[in-house]
């Protein structure tokens, strides 16, 4: 039966990875200067290597290969596991099952069939699962040699006591009365001496040696699942207390997976473009655009200005890896109703009134946001200090945007992937039980070094592959190591299929939940830390059902031997099955002892934190980054211009001219605030 779940288990992981495969391909003939002459649709079976394919927006890339022509951006998350979209221009190299995101491209296929990225990975999900080995459970390992002792110990018995009745049927007589006294004394030495060997047999029956792990493992699948925590089976649960290492992905499961915005810097006066206009105006042309970022930024300027309503948008236009631009008008409505909602809340409190509102000639603003190339592409240059401040966010790896209007540089958007809030309290509880705590992600090093700082982890493998993941683990398992591997993406499952423990969160892929041993279905980090927990307390449940046991067969199996018996004690074969029942509930009520188990709660491991030190963050030399599967120390990269930085040193913004931040940064940084307003005086008044 377990060899027919594992088989289950495997097809369906392998078949959720297949049906990301496209099933057909539009190949494409090219004439002079590469003009489309015909297409035709192919069944991915019959496309060959140097065919060029055509990919429209939205459509799935069904070979590896190189872009030919076109400019996209492609979604890749299920080879890094990272949201964020890839920009693919001529000489790029795209990879099958990802999506293209925006516009229609050539492909010249360089990969096809089972040679494709997509189809190593089922390969490698495959080749885990089958290499996994077996674990034997504790009380098959005592059945094992418990059933053959038994059984010699049963004969030895009624060998041992037909050579004393021949010696000394006085014993026997005294003890096995017959009250038939035609039968010989033969027979009665016999009768005897089946009679003990067969309460021999009856009291040590193995039942509740049996019983001693099925009964704790089934309890405590329940209580796991009861606090959240989907267990696939007792062999998980049994093993999880032998983990010395706990490997994390980064990207949705150290974060959230979805990009946030961390801070805003105003770069103008607001007198003359007040903070909640240039919020209106940004959200309003984001707001046209899929891209993750501006969905962040969308989400932000409607959640701060209390509106789901804004301005029109037109013009728009969308260059992959570098921006966008459009023109943005009827914000004006956007904003006198965040204002009446704002002044309505003052009203009910009980300060000032509502003013009556006035009608405003519509304006018509043209903007652009995007990175430093495309502000300079468009003709604005971006100060010293501006680059500075986009350079320390950088550094933190987080996403700097720069916005324009009319012209003018305005302001810059920092957006990241949130760490958890629970994340760097689970991986100190970790540490402090003795575990060792590996980030590894496809996403580039200096993300991965920021992220890492931040929750507390002191190795990270940045620029990993879904095989170097693989890999990974089992260089660790050959070292002697029990390894759980925690992730939630497509790329993560070959891994999670190869560690001794998969830990998927319930959030994620349905490939990754598939291949996992343990699901975490309340998205918490913590459950990690209870699932060691519980399996602790199950395996010491479970050792202490076996001692009971074995106590009781220990002093059983004497007594039903006849060793006693110059003593007064004798047992007959009913009573050895009575006790063997006895022995078997209280098996079983020992067990049930595991439904009193409750989780700790974050109260509880935060008290274990401050007791055992308080959590800092780290410094950047503090962790060391290994690229994909090299072992050795890697040292930041070399840095850019804009990016020469140090990591643990603060912006000087200096040169912004703001008399204020030296009022306001403490207090900012203290709160956490998200506004940065690095003006002058009046700067106060446009705080939301």
């Amino acid at each position: 039966m377990a060899a027919c779940g594992h088989m289950s288990k495997t097809s369906e992981a392998l078949a959720k990875l297949m049906s990301l495969q496209a099933t057909e391909a539009t190949v494409v003939t090219l004439g002079e200067d590469n003009l489309i002459i015909r297409e035709d649709q192919v069944p991915m079976e019959l496309v060959q290597r140097g065919d060029v394919i055509k990919v429209v927006p939205g459509g799935k890339f069904p070979v590896d290969g190189k872009v030919l022509e076109g400019n996209t951006m492609a979604d890749e998350s299920l080879i890094t596991g990272e949201a964020m979209p890839v920009t693919k221009k001529p000489g790029s190299t795209v990879i099958a099952g990802s999506i293209n995101a925006h516009g229609s491209v050539l492909v010249n296929a360089t990969h096809v069939g089972n040679d494709t990225t997509l189809a190593q990975i089922v390969k490698l999900v495959e080749e885990a699962q089958m290499s996994k080995a077996p674990i034997q459970q504790l009380a098959d390992r005592f059945s094992g040699y418990f059933v053959p002792f038994i059984i010699i110990i049963s004969t030895l018995t009624l060998v041992v006591w037909i050579i004393i009745g021949f010696i000394d049927f006085g014993v026997v007589q005294k003890y096995f009365p017959t009250p038939n006294k035609h039968i010989s004394r033969a027979e009665v030495i016999i009768r005897f001496a089946f009679q003990t060997s067969i309460t021999v047999l009856c009291i040590a029956c193995p039942c509740s040696l049996g019983l001693a792990t099925p009964t704790a493992v089934m309890v405590g699948t329940g209580v796991a699942a009861q606090n959240g925590i989907l267990i696939k089976g007792g062999k998980p649960l049994e093993m999880a207390h032998k983990i010395k290492t706990v490997m994390f992905d980064k990207t949705g499961t150290i974060t959230h997976g979805v990009p946030k915005v961390m801070r805003v810097l105003l770069l103008v006066d607001t007198a003359t473009l007040p903070l909640r206009k240039v919020l209106a105006v940004v959200g309003t042309a984001e707001a046209s655009s899929e891209h993750p970022l501006a969905v962040a930024v969308t989400k932000y300027c409607k959640e701060e200005l209390g509106t789901e309503a804004l301005g029109y948008c037109m013009d728009f236009q969308a260059v992959p890896g570098c921006g966008i631009g459009c023109k943005v008008s009827s914000v004006e409505g956007v904003l006198a109703h965040s204002k009446h909602l704002s002044e309505r809340a003052t009203h009910l409190s009980g300060v000032g009134s509502v003013p009556v509102q006035t009608d405003v000639a519509p304006e018509t603003f043209s903007v652009l946001i995007g990175n430093r190339e495309w502000m300079r592409r468009n003709g604005l240059d971006v100060p010293s200090a501006v680059s500075e401040a986009m350079a320390e966010h950088e550094m933190r790896g987080q996403t700097a945007v720069l916005a324009a209007i009319d012209g003018v540089l305005c302001g810059m958007v920092a957006i990241a992937d949130a760490v958890k809030q629970e994340a760097a309290l689970a991986v100190h509880t970790l540490r402090s039980m003795g575990v060792d705590v590996v980030l590894i992600t496809g996403d580039n090093r200096k993300t991965a070094r920021a992220i890492a700082t931040q929750v507390g982890i002191h190795k990270v493998f940045a620029e990993v592959l879904p095989s170097h993941k693989v890999a990974k683990v089992q260089e660790l398992q050959k070292e002697g190591r029990k390894v759980a591997m925690v992730g939630d993406g497509i790329n993560d499952s070959p891994a999670l299929a190869q560690a001794d423990i998969g830990i998927a969160i319930g959030t994620g892929t349905d490939v990754a939940i598939e291949a996992a041993d343990v699901v975490l279905i309340r998205n918490d980090l913590l459950d990690v830390v209870a699932a060691i927990h519980l399996s602790k307390r199950t395996v010491w449940r479970v050792r202490l059902n076996l001692v009971l046991a074995l106590i009781y067969n220990l002093v059983g199996i004497p007594i039903a031997a006849g060793v006693f018996m110059p003593f007064g004690i004798v047992l007959q074969p009913w009573m050895g099955s009575a006790a063997m029942a006895a022995s078997s509930v209280s098996v079983v009520l020992s067990s049930l002892q595991l439904k009193c188990y409750k989780k700790p709660d974050l109260e509880r491991y935060e008290a274990q934190a401050q007791a055992q030190g308080r959590m800092k963050p780290l410094t950047a030399s503090q962790v060391s980054v290994h690229i994909g599967m090299d072992d050795r120390w890697r040292d930041s990269p070399r840095a850019t211009p804009w990016d020469q930085v140090s990591y643990i040193s603060q912006v000087s913004m200096s040169s912004l001219k703001s008399d204020i931040l030296s009022r306001h940064s403490t207090t900012a940084d203290d709160s956490g605030d998200k506004w940065s307003l690095l003006l002058n005086d009046r700067d106060e008044e446009q705080r939301i």
